[in-house]
């Protein structure tokens, strides 16, 4: 498929890209980068700032077929690197600690394979997103004109997978990952003084009232289609003024079910309760939802050219029994599209992601292209 020169030459510039790694929204570098390699690769067009640092290469036959996409992440998370290699983050702070940096070469190296052998019906079209991480990316893709215009036909992602074999392909039907949403309640009170409660409106009852009930809405049992864990992350209750009865709180949770539709009657359960415990304690509530990421349903039909694929390559193929619960913004492309997210095993013993000590396997450079490009031959006959 590829001259080792070439795979060296890719495993080079991932690494350029680890050193230089850029929060979400703030791919400028990367999105560059991106681009000046693209240029080289010969696609039919190059389109750039699609939904911020967005770029998008089309690889187009002119003839009649499907409009096949194919999605990388391009952005760090702000994790502070542990690492000693030579390619250790330069930016202090923010580092390529999901692999995005592996996942973005993925593509690049599919370009490339794409600028040798174009394909013969529809298009290519390969999507380099930006702010995965914080789950905003995908939404502000799919707003862009530039992206409508294109109309995707089939959508696939990947993501390596730390904790499974090396190159074993990880697929589901429906539900590949968790809808999570993350909820911030503010509960606004009056202050008065600590010897005198009674003369205030204190949030700490109602703070306690929903942090126990979400314990009894949770239900962290994967076989059950009901799966739903709602997770306290943050508190704030008034301040370090001891002498001062509390007036405002703020409770942020996470939220995490299998699928959308279970995801909406937990929202409704939460929102009318907190309205209920806020008006109990004649307290002012409001609450937003922050860092989205919808359940990546995949299609049966894509899954099976995924398995296909894996299987004319020789890889090893595991049917997952159950979604992973972490979210993934490609969530809000196969909403909306028909398509499937998979995985590619990162090693057994490879450090798992968000961690500081992890680091994108190499060796998964060429299963990763050659993979997308079976999917490419079987959608858009590429020779």
């Amino acid at each position: 498929m590829f001259e080792t020169q070439e795979i060296e030459q890719l495993i080079a510039f991932r690494k350029a890209l680890h050193a230089h790694p850029e929060l979400s929204g703030e791919e400028k570098d990367t999105s560059n980068r991106v681009v000046n390699f693209l240029k080289e690769c010969n696609p039919s067009q190059i389109i750039t700032q699609v939904g911020g640092y967005g770029v998008i290469a089309v690889f187009d036959s002119e003839k009649e077929g499907h409009n096949l996409m194919i999605r990388a992440d391009m952005d760090a998370l702000p994790i502070e690197e542990v690492n000693d290699f030579d390619y250790l983050s330069k930016n202090k702070g923010v580092s390529h600690k999901c692999g995005h940096d592996g996942h973005t070469i993925i593509l690049l190296g599919l370009a490339k394979r794409l600028s040798k052998n174009p394909p013969n019906k529809g298009k290519a079209i390969l999507l380099f997103q930006p702010a995965e991480e914080i789950g905003t990316g995908a939404a502000v893709v799919l707003n862009d004109e530039k992206f409508k215009s294109l109309k995707p036909d089939w959508v696939f992602g990947l993501h390596n997978l730390p904790g499974y074999q090396l190159h074993e392909v990880v697929v589901k039907n429906d539900s590949f990952t968790a809808s999570v949403k993350s909820i911030v309640i503010v509960f606004q009170g009056k202050t008065t003084h600590a010897a005198e409660p009674e003369h205030g409106i204190n949030p700490a009852m109602a703070v306690s009232e929903l942090i126990l009930q979400a314990s009894f809405w949770s239900n962290n049992l994967q076989e059950r289609k009901d799966f739903a864990v709602i997770t306290p992350i943050h508190i704030d209750l008034g301040s370090e003024a001891y002498g001062t009865s509390a007036g405002q709180a703020t409770v942020g949770f996470t939220i995490r079910t299998w699928t959308e539709s279970e995801m909406k009657k937990l929202q409704e359960k939460m929102e009318s309760f907190i309205l209920a415990i806020a008006k109990k304690h004649k307290l002012k509530a409001d609450f937003k939802y922050i860092q989205e990421f919808k359940a990546n349903e995949n299609n049966a039909e894509a899954v099976k050219s995924i398995t296909t694929a894996a299987n004319n390559l020789g890889y090893i193929i595991t049917n997952r029994e159950f979604p992973f619960k972490w979210g993934e913004d490609f969530g809000l492309f196969t909403q909306q599209h028909k398509g499937a997210f998979f995985g590619i095993g990162a090693g057994k013993n490879c450090p798992a992601l968000h961690n500081p000590d992890y680091d994108f396997p190499d060796e998964l450079i060429p299963t990763g292209i050659q993979l997308f490009y079976e999917l490419c031959k079987n959608y858009i006959a590429c020779p």
